[in-house]
């Protein structure tokens, strides 16, 4: 069978299964089965569409954010590419048996990857004007045109201010990336076809503060109330665009990396370690200093941390770091007093954040490169951790690289339908890694024994696709009908 996947960065569960407004999606859910998904730790893009894609966490991929330490050294960060996967996905094993892909901004997929069929890059693109990032590179004047003159992978400083204009730019960028889909959708040979949205990451970090009654800063009735809702139908419509041309013969899948959730602010974890003792400064900072750029004492500092949406904590460790200042014989029994040290943070009124601090060896199989020595959640990722350096206080309202509203949650979605599918209704347990093996055993692969995940179909008997398979009080030409009404039969 083939395997269509429609990814939606970021969408949240609560408004995908509570709009009724959805139609297509509810359509989807009635007759397949649809839940939350447990992500990645941590459930930010990349590395998270990259485990769904290859069913390998984050410590066996070897990358643990966007950017990610390339030695042991104090300043050599590298931003996580194409190239940083090593492991094979889906569209890889499916390329061995023959198999056509589609591949359109699926994460990271900059410089675009090399597959049996096309494949166009993601948000991570520098400058479609000047790089390439249409393979086969024969196809870039098509999709060029298809788009209407350029294709946008992402809104350039969506951590804006001004509203109106970012608004109009995701759903300007959207509809452009769409008119791409469904081009190649109806016009390209493919077997398995994977598009990724980031216009509702966008929408999210740019509005979720006028959406959501439970942001601090949320104001019943103010004129951004609608926008976030609007983007979920516009979705709703493409949907059921691809519906109309997908045959009784696709595996259709819509799925978020992670969820989104209210950010309550922010954590400005290398000022707390400083004032901890931990990190030590040849010169205090004039005014608000990104890490890099600050004056290390490397001989006295312990500790040193990466902001973004969680925190990655880093020892200097003796004979690890070139300057090591933690004694290796001391490194586990400092981990574990500094790891409740995190978990007891407290918030600007003095009460518990209730952090999640995480140990890279007990959360994934294999931890290759160079991993964090813990993870946090700040506030279970209610707060965002703050790298910067020279505020007046640790707790902070603002994000330090401009406005942001949400943070990533834990949990993403999915709705799955499959003229085969045994299950129905609301799956409880799915988790990131269960997506590609379960998608090749619905399409009648063999699941590879390096991915990590299992299926959640397995060793349920299919339905027969051309009989319909069910019985009972619906009957078989029940079942039929529904799957025709969405366009599969």
């Amino acid at each position: 069978m083939k395997i269509c996947v429609l990814g939606f960065d970021c969408a949240a569960p609560d408004v995908i299964f509570n709009d009724p407004r959805l139609i297509n999606i509810r359509r989807l859910m009635e007759v397949g089965t649809y839940g939350r998904l447990k992500s990645t730790i941590p459930p930010i893009t990349v590395p998270a569409w990259a485990s769904m894609t290859t069913s390998q966490d984050p410590g066996s991929l070897g990358i643990y954010g966007f950017r990610n330490r390339a030695d042991n050294g104090y300043s050599n960060l590298k931003f996580a590419n194409s190239a940083s996967i090593k492991a094979m996905a889906i569209w890889d094993y499916l390329a061995r048996e023959g198999k056509k892909s589609v591949i359109i901004g699926v994460p990271p997929n900059f410089p675009p990857r090399k597959v049996n069929g096309v494949s166009i890059g993601c948000f991570l693109t520098p400058d479609t004007a000047k790089d390439e990032f249409v393979y086969p590179p024969e196809l870039k004047a098509k999709i060029i045109e298809v788009a209407g003159g350029d294709y946008p992978v992402d809104v350039a400083n969506f951590r804006t201010g001004n509203k109106d204009w970012l608004r109009d730019e995701i759903f300007a960028m959207s509809r452009k990336q769409w008119k791409v889909v469904h081009h190649l959708l109806e016009n390209q040979e493919w077997d398995y076809f994977h598009f990724v949205d980031i216009g509702m990451d966008r929408v999210h970090h740019g509005f979720w503060d006028y959406f959501d009654p439970r942001h601090v800063d949320y104001v019943a009735g103010n004129p951004y109330e609608q926008v976030i809702p609007d983007y979920y139908l516009w979705l709703d419509e493409q949907v059921g665009k691809v519906l109309e041309v997908l045959d009784d013969n696709t595996v259709l899948l819509l799925v978020s990396d992670h969820g989104a959730q209210p950010l309550d602010g922010g954590f400005a974890i290398n000022q707390w370690l400083i004032d901890e003792g931990l990190l030590v400064l040849n010169n205090p900072p004039q005014g608000v200093v990104p890490f890099a750029k600050l004056d290390v004492n490397w001989a006295k500092t312990k500790v040193w941390s990466e902001g973004g949406y969680y925190a990655r904590i880093f020892f200097n460790v003796e004979g690890r770091e070139p300057q090591g200042a933690i004694p290796a014989a001391e490194y586990d029994s400092f981990r574990a007093a500094f790891k409740a040290k995190l978990e007891a943070i407290t918030d600007a009124e003095g009460k518990p954040l209730n952090s999640l601090v995480f140990l890279p060896e007990e959360i994934y199989q294999k931890v290759r490169n160079v991993a964090p020595d813990l993870i946090v959640h700040l506030g279970a990722l209610s707060w965002r951790s703050i790298g910067t350096v020279g505020h007046p206080t640790i707790h902070l309202r603002e994000n330090d690289s401009g406005p942001d509203a949400c943070n990533h949650a834990q949990y993403g979605m999915f709705v799955l339908g499959s003229p085969n599918l045994p299950l129905t209704g609301e799956f409880e347990g799915a988790n990131i890694l269960d997506i590609a093996p379960t998608l090749m055993d619905l399409a009648g692969y063999e699941i590879p024994e390096s991915m990590q995940g299992k299926s959640l179909v397995a060793g349920m008997e299919k339905r027969d696709t051309k009989s319909g398979g069910d019985s009972g009080p619906d009957g078989e030409d029940l079942i039929f009908e529904r799957l025709s009404g969405l366009g599969y039969i």
